[in-house]
């Protein structure tokens, strides 16, 4: 990124911050798959700090949503508002807001080719200008917190998948994300790698980053959620905190859904 879009990116998060507003504002969220409905009018905001969980039964639109809210999928109608900024105008250059915005994905998207620290370094150096030895040296911090410093020299297939979705989460945080988001990010994962990756999680919650996490963890959500949606149809059918949400669901159809999977 160039000096000159930096300071405006800079300038552009100090006018939003002064404001006030939800670090993310969605509204009347559509996308259709041909005749597919994904979407169906999704509003809803995310403040900073705020750890949103994701539920809904397979097909009820949660990684489409979660998708739309970095444009890997391009909504068919309605608006996203990122740190103030319409990041569903075309006009906006959403490869600049993307490098705020951390992606954690069911089969973690390494380049198998490089080494760990490769993976973890080439990010900060081509889109920030971080230098080699800066880039470095925070990667190797953030290992050591995730506790796999000893796997900087690595290659990914040397890893066990919960390592793996580990080494996801750092590299999406070595670019200083404003927000994380997660897209089912145990799903892929042998039940006894599951633990290991929500431990991070929960730390990254209890730091208050902000997050939004589809997930079927649901003793996770119970346990880390500040807010708890529920997705169905397309729709957002109900949202509350997790006592709330899980202990006294106001609709059937919430209800139904918690009744299978609790």
């Amino acid at each position: 990124m160039s000096d000159k879009k930096r300071l405006q990116m800079e300038e552009m998060k100090a006018v939003w911050e002064a404001s006030g507003a939800p670090l993310i504002q969605v509204k009347d969220l559509e996308k259709h798959f041909d005749d597919l409905h994904a979407l169906n009018g999704v509003s809803v905001d995310i403040n900073k700090g705020d750890v949103v969980f994701v539920v809904g039964p397979s097909g009820s639109g949660k990684s489409t949503f979660l998708r739309c809210l970095n444009r890997l999928e391009e909504p068919t109608a309605g608006e996203i508002l990122f740190e103030g900024i319409n990041i569903t105008n075309k006009m906006t250059d959403i490869n600049l807001h993307r490098q705020k915005m951390g992606m954690v994905f069911q089969q973690f998207n390494l380049f198998p080719h490089m080494t760990i620290m490769k993976n973890l370094t080439l990010g900060p150096m081509k889109l920030q200008n971080m230098s080699k030895e800066a880039a470095e040296a925070q990667a190797m911090q953030l290992l050591e917190r995730v506790g796999l410093a000893d796997r900087a020299d690595a290659y990914p297939n040397q890893l066990s998948g919960g390592q793996k979705q580990r080494i996801a989460i750092v590299r999406a945080l070595c670019m200083k994300p404003d927000v994380m988001l997660f897209d089912e990010p145990t799903s892929a994962l042998d039940p006894e790698m599951v633990g290991e990756v929500l431990a991070v999680m929960r730390d990254l919650a209890e730091e208050k980053m902000t997050m939004v996490v589809v997930t079927h963890e649901m003793a996770f959500a119970k346990e880390v959620a500040s807010r708890v949606i529920f997705m169905a149809d397309g729709k957002i059918v109900e949202e509350a905190a997790p006592a709330e949400f899980f202990e006294n669901p106001k609709t059937e159809r919430l209800q139904n859904f918690l009744a299978k999977v609790l």
